[in-house]
């Protein structure tokens, strides 16, 4: 899968997207899970401040 999302990234087009990944401690057995997603550049920092 991570070639399949390098390969789209690499675009002329898609030059603004990137790909974030945050991670997000679960309340009830307090373990870590990853959030990934694609996005604009310019919507990584609203991407982080929400919880």
């Amino acid at each position: 899968m991570a070639k399949k999302v390098v390969a789209t990234l690499k675009k002329a087009d898609s030059r603004n997207l990137i790909k974030v990944v945050k991670m997000v401690k679960s309340g009830k057995s307090d373990s870590y899970t990853f959030k990934e997603d694609i996005i604009s550049k310019e919507f990584t920092g609203e991407f982080f401040k929400n919880k």
